[in-house]
Protein backbone atom coordinates (compact mmCIF):
# COMPACT_ATOMS: atom_id res chain seq x y z
CA UNK A 1 0.00 0.00 0.00
CA UNK A 2 1.58 3.29 -1.13
CA UNK A 3 0.55 6.22 1.06
CA UNK A 4 1.19 9.91 0.36
CA UNK A 5 1.04 11.75 3.70
CA UNK A 6 0.79 15.50 4.40
CA UNK A 7 1.62 17.08 7.79
CA UNK A 8 1.00 20.84 8.16
CA UNK A 9 -0.54 21.19 11.64
CA UNK A 10 2.23 23.36 13.11
CA UNK A 11 4.92 25.79 11.99
CA UNK A 12 6.81 22.94 10.36
CA UNK A 13 5.51 21.08 7.33
CA UNK A 14 6.40 17.77 5.75
CA UNK A 15 5.23 15.22 3.20
CA UNK A 16 6.29 11.63 2.65
CA UNK A 17 5.62 8.51 0.63
CA UNK A 18 5.54 5.15 2.38
CA UNK A 19 5.08 1.61 1.15
CA UNK A 20 3.18 0.08 4.06
CA UNK A 21 5.53 1.10 6.92
CA UNK A 22 8.63 1.53 4.74
CA UNK A 23 9.66 5.15 4.18
CA UNK A 24 10.40 5.78 0.49
CA UNK A 25 10.80 9.57 0.45
CA UNK A 26 10.24 12.50 2.79
CA UNK A 27 10.59 16.27 2.67
CA UNK A 28 10.56 18.48 5.78
CA UNK A 29 10.88 22.21 6.38
CA UNK A 30 10.74 24.36 9.49
CA UNK A 31 11.76 27.71 8.06
CA UNK A 32 8.61 29.71 8.78
CA UNK A 33 7.41 29.66 5.18
CA UNK A 34 3.66 29.47 4.59
CA UNK A 35 2.37 25.97 3.94
CA UNK A 36 0.41 27.17 0.92
CA UNK A 37 3.77 27.94 -0.70
CA UNK A 38 5.61 24.79 0.38
CA UNK A 39 3.29 21.75 0.36
CA UNK A 40 2.74 21.35 -3.38
CA UNK A 41 6.43 21.85 -4.32
CA UNK A 42 7.40 19.35 -1.61
CA UNK A 43 4.91 16.82 -2.97
CA UNK A 44 6.20 17.33 -6.51
CA UNK A 45 9.79 16.94 -5.31
CA UNK A 46 9.32 13.63 -3.50
CA UNK A 47 7.11 12.18 -6.24
CA UNK A 48 9.81 13.00 -8.78
CA UNK A 49 12.68 11.74 -6.63
CA UNK A 50 10.82 8.49 -5.90
CA UNK A 51 10.03 8.15 -9.63
CA UNK A 52 6.34 7.80 -8.86
CA UNK A 53 3.12 9.41 -10.07
CA UNK A 54 -0.26 9.76 -8.39
CA UNK A 55 -1.31 6.63 -10.27
CA UNK A 56 1.04 4.75 -7.92
CA UNK A 57 -0.59 6.17 -4.77
CA UNK A 58 -3.23 4.03 -3.04
CA UNK A 59 -4.13 6.35 -0.15
CA UNK A 60 -3.81 10.07 0.62
CA UNK A 61 -3.25 10.65 4.34
CA UNK A 62 -3.50 14.06 5.95
CA UNK A 63 -3.20 15.40 9.46
CA UNK A 64 -6.61 16.88 10.24
CA UNK A 65 -5.74 18.49 13.59
CA UNK A 66 -5.54 19.62 16.23
CA UNK A 67 -3.08 22.39 15.55
CA UNK A 68 -2.78 25.61 13.61
CA UNK A 69 -6.18 26.39 12.11
CA UNK A 70 -4.59 27.80 8.96
CA UNK A 71 -2.05 24.99 8.63
CA UNK A 72 -4.70 22.31 9.07
CA UNK A 73 -6.99 23.97 6.51
CA UNK A 74 -4.20 24.17 3.95
CA UNK A 75 -3.20 20.54 4.44
CA UNK A 76 -6.75 19.21 4.32
CA UNK A 77 -7.65 21.32 1.27
CA UNK A 78 -4.53 20.14 -0.56
CA UNK A 79 -5.23 16.48 0.26
CA UNK A 80 -8.88 16.80 -0.75
CA UNK A 81 -7.96 18.40 -4.07
CA UNK A 82 -5.46 15.70 -5.00
CA UNK A 83 -7.66 12.84 -3.81
CA UNK A 84 -10.80 14.11 -5.50
CA UNK A 85 -9.09 14.67 -8.84
CA UNK A 86 -7.65 11.13 -8.89
CA UNK A 87 -10.43 9.39 -6.92
CA UNK A 88 -8.00 8.22 -4.22
CA UNK A 89 -9.33 7.28 -0.75
CA UNK A 90 -8.21 9.37 2.23
CA UNK A 91 -7.24 8.81 5.85
CA UNK A 92 -7.48 11.59 8.42
CA UNK A 93 -4.79 11.45 11.11
CA UNK A 94 -4.52 13.11 14.53
CA UNK A 95 -1.47 15.36 14.76
CA UNK A 96 -0.93 14.09 18.31
CA UNK A 97 -0.93 10.44 17.29
CA UNK A 98 1.49 11.27 14.49
CA UNK A 99 3.81 13.02 16.93
CA UNK A 100 3.61 10.03 19.30
CA UNK A 101 4.77 7.71 16.50
CA UNK A 102 7.95 9.82 16.17
CA UNK A 103 9.23 8.33 19.43
CA UNK A 104 6.97 5.31 20.05
CA UNK A 105 9.42 2.50 19.14
CA UNK A 106 12.19 4.16 21.18
CA UNK A 107 10.69 4.37 24.66
CA UNK A 108 8.76 2.55 27.35
CA UNK A 109 7.76 5.85 28.95
CA UNK A 110 4.29 7.39 28.81
CA UNK A 111 4.25 9.34 25.54
CA UNK A 112 2.88 12.85 25.98
CA UNK A 113 2.51 14.88 22.75
CA UNK A 114 2.02 18.59 23.46
CA UNK A 115 1.25 21.38 21.00
CA UNK A 116 0.88 25.05 21.85
CA UNK A 117 -2.85 25.84 21.54
CA UNK A 118 -2.38 29.42 22.81
CA UNK A 119 -4.86 31.10 25.15
CA UNK A 120 -3.16 29.28 28.04
CA UNK A 121 -3.85 25.81 26.68
CA UNK A 122 -2.11 22.85 25.08
CA UNK A 123 -3.37 20.31 22.59
CA UNK A 124 -2.57 16.96 24.15
CA UNK A 125 -3.27 13.24 24.29
CA UNK A 126 -1.50 10.41 26.10
CA UNK A 127 -0.21 7.18 24.55
CA UNK A 128 1.91 4.18 25.38
CA UNK A 129 3.73 1.77 23.09
CA UNK A 130 3.58 -1.90 24.03
CA UNK A 131 3.59 -5.11 22.06
CA UNK A 132 4.73 -3.26 18.95
CA UNK A 133 1.58 -1.12 18.90
CA UNK A 134 0.72 2.44 19.85
CA UNK A 135 -2.15 2.60 22.35
CA UNK A 136 -4.23 5.72 22.90
CA UNK A 137 -4.97 6.43 26.57
CA UNK A 138 -6.92 9.70 26.23
CA UNK A 139 -8.79 11.50 23.45
CA UNK A 140 -7.26 14.54 21.79
CA UNK A 141 -8.07 17.52 23.99
CA UNK A 142 -7.30 21.14 24.81
CA UNK A 143 -5.97 21.30 28.38
CA UNK A 144 -4.13 23.79 30.56
CA UNK A 145 -0.50 23.10 31.43
CA UNK A 146 -1.30 22.94 35.13
CA UNK A 147 -4.13 20.45 34.64
CA UNK A 148 -1.89 18.28 32.48
CA UNK A 149 0.86 18.47 35.08
CA UNK A 150 -1.51 17.36 37.83
CA UNK A 151 -2.76 14.46 35.70
CA UNK A 152 0.76 13.25 34.93
CA UNK A 153 1.73 13.41 38.60
CA UNK A 154 -1.37 11.41 39.52
CA UNK A 155 -0.47 8.70 36.99
CA UNK A 156 2.94 8.26 38.58
CA UNK A 157 4.69 7.24 35.35
CA UNK A 158 7.87 8.35 33.62
CA UNK A 159 6.96 10.75 30.80
CA UNK A 160 8.43 11.55 27.39
CA UNK A 161 7.36 14.87 25.87
CA UNK A 162 7.13 15.35 22.11
CA UNK A 163 5.64 18.06 19.88
CA UNK A 164 6.22 21.78 19.43
CA UNK A 165 5.14 22.46 23.04
CA UNK A 166 7.86 20.21 24.43
CA UNK A 167 10.33 22.84 25.61
CA UNK A 168 7.83 25.05 27.44
CA UNK A 169 6.30 22.00 29.15
CA UNK A 170 9.69 20.54 30.04
CA UNK A 171 10.78 23.84 31.58
CA UNK A 172 7.69 23.72 33.80
CA UNK A 173 7.36 19.99 34.55
CA UNK A 174 11.05 19.33 35.23
CA UNK A 175 10.88 21.67 38.24
CA UNK A 176 8.60 19.19 40.02
CA UNK A 177 10.15 16.48 42.17
CA UNK A 178 6.99 14.44 41.57
CA UNK A 179 7.54 14.05 37.82
CA UNK A 180 10.15 12.03 35.94
CA UNK A 181 10.04 13.80 32.61
CA UNK A 182 12.24 13.79 29.50
CA UNK A 183 12.10 15.80 26.29
CA UNK A 184 12.32 14.04 22.93
CA UNK A 185 15.55 14.65 20.99
CA UNK A 186 15.43 17.85 18.96
CA UNK A 187 15.31 15.95 15.66
CA UNK A 188 12.16 14.11 16.75
CA UNK A 189 10.29 16.87 18.56
CA UNK A 190 8.45 18.39 15.60
CA UNK A 191 5.53 16.61 13.92
CA UNK A 192 6.59 14.92 10.70
CA UNK A 193 4.84 13.14 7.88
CA UNK A 194 6.49 9.79 8.67
CA UNK A 195 4.85 9.63 12.11
CA UNK A 196 1.49 10.54 10.60
CA UNK A 197 2.05 7.92 7.88
CA UNK A 198 2.55 5.19 10.51
CA UNK A 199 -0.78 6.07 12.09
CA UNK A 200 -2.41 6.31 8.67
CA UNK A 201 -1.19 2.84 7.72
CA UNK A 202 -2.77 1.26 10.80
CA UNK A 203 -6.02 3.17 10.28
CA UNK A 204 -6.13 2.08 6.64
CA UNK A 205 -5.56 -1.52 7.70
CA UNK A 206 -8.62 -1.16 9.94
CA UNK A 207 -10.64 0.11 6.98
CA UNK A 208 -10.89 3.65 8.33
CA UNK A 209 -10.65 5.37 4.96
CA UNK A 210 -13.00 8.07 3.66
CA UNK A 211 -13.70 9.87 0.43
CA UNK A 212 -12.13 13.23 -0.36
CA UNK A 213 -15.47 14.91 0.38
CA UNK A 214 -15.62 13.31 3.84
CA UNK A 215 -12.09 14.37 4.86
CA UNK A 216 -12.63 17.22 7.34
CA UNK A 217 -10.52 19.21 9.84
CA UNK A 218 -10.71 18.47 13.56
CA UNK A 219 -10.05 21.74 15.35
CA UNK A 220 -11.14 20.86 18.95
CA UNK A 221 -11.78 24.58 19.46
CA UNK A 222 -13.55 27.17 17.37
CA UNK A 223 -11.28 29.37 15.24
CA UNK A 224 -10.46 32.79 16.69
CA UNK A 225 -12.59 34.61 14.11
CA UNK A 226 -15.62 32.54 15.15
CA UNK A 227 -14.95 33.10 18.85
CA UNK A 228 -14.67 36.86 18.30
CA UNK A 229 -17.89 36.93 16.26
CA UNK A 230 -19.80 35.02 18.91
CA UNK A 231 -18.44 37.33 21.61
CA UNK A 232 -19.61 40.39 19.63
CA UNK A 233 -23.03 38.85 19.10
CA UNK A 234 -23.34 38.03 22.78
CA UNK A 235 -22.35 41.59 23.69
CA UNK A 236 -24.88 43.05 21.26
CA UNK A 237 -27.60 40.75 22.58
CA UNK A 238 -26.82 41.84 26.14
CA UNK A 239 -27.03 45.52 25.18
CA UNK A 240 -30.32 44.98 23.36
CA UNK A 241 -31.72 43.20 26.40
CA UNK A 242 -30.69 46.06 28.67
CA UNK A 243 -32.37 48.62 26.41
CA UNK A 244 -35.63 46.68 26.47
CA UNK A 245 -35.57 46.64 30.23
Amino acid sequence: MNILTLESSSLSASVCITEDTKLLAQSFQNCGLTHSATLLPMIDHIMTSAQMTLADIDVIACVTGPGSFTGVRIGVSTAKGIADAKNIPCVGVSSLAGAAWNVAPLTDRLICPVMDARRGQLYNALFDYTGGALHRLTPDRAISMEDLKKELISLGKSVLLVGDGTQICYNNFSLSDELDVMAAPSGLVYPCAWGAAMEAYHLAQEGKMVSAAALLPSYLRQPQAVRERLAREAEQAAKSSMKKE
